[in-house]
């Protein structure tokens, strides 16, 4: 299922939420009408806390199904809320804090931030328990941001090479194509909601747009 909708008029919802196979990450704040469009078109369970104060789910947070990884300036009680869902979350050691611009993860790879130390590595290897490839994509290191990514399939900012494509594919392994949302976007990652279930797009996404998205993410067709 792919459905559009804006939060508070921001169209750039990756950042501000974390959606996996297994759960969805939101601010307290969030409302209700919200909270049911999410819960409907990814079907997995919500929880609701800040992260690191702020409403920054997507952008301060990445990870799979085996588990997630956060900014190292979390506080400690929004970590025991993911917790006690009985969610794997562990802390990223470095420097860079927005962690979902910097890693794009599914459950069979992780592509990251080439500066990423290596004890941030083994961190990101060891929690997500998949392989880790340092790359840039379409020439930038906010990976996170340039590709959204599901076990189903890959969007990709339109100007990664041929080359970027086929490592997406290889780390990743689902089929990876260029695409764009909200009417011309090219950082997908931080303006999409997505996993194997649906996808969540900006009010501005056009119809091919969305039609590329269905395509990728093999959604059937399914949209609102």
């Amino acid at each position: 299922m792919i459905q559009r909708f804006d939060i508070d008029g921001n169209p750039n919802l990756g950042v501000s939420i974390l959606a996996k196979d297994n759960v969805a990450i939101v601010s307290q704040g969030l409302q209700d009408s919200y909270l049911k469009n999410i819960e409907e078109t990814l079907s997995v369970p919500i929880i609701k806390t800040p992260i690191c104060g702020s409403n920054l789910a997507g952008a301060l947070m990445a990870g799979n199904s085996n588990g997630l990884l956060v900014s190292p300036y979390v506080f400690s009680h929004e970590l025991d809320i993911i917790r006690e869902h009985d969610i794997n979350v562990e802390i990223m050691p470095d420097k860079l804090t927005a962690i979902g611009n910097i890693i794009v993860a599914n459950d069979n790879g992780a592509i990251i931030n080439p500066d990423l130390s290596n004890r941030a590595k083994k961190v990101i290897r060891d929690t997500l328990d998949v392989e880790v490839v340092p790359s840039s994509i379409a020439g930038l290191d906010i990976v996170g941001s340039a590709v959204a990514a599901t076990n189903k399939g890959a969007l990709v900012h339109p100007d990664a090479s041929e080359e970027e494509l086929d490592l997406i594919e290889d780390v990743l392994g689902v089929p990876a194509e260029i695409g764009t949302v909200n009417r011309g976007v090219k950082l997908v990652g931080a303006c999409i909601i997505a996993n194997s279930n649906g996808v969540i797009v900006g009010n501005k996404t056009t119809g091919p747009e969305l039609a590329r998205i269905d395509q990728v993410f093999n959604l059937f067709g399914e949209s609102l």
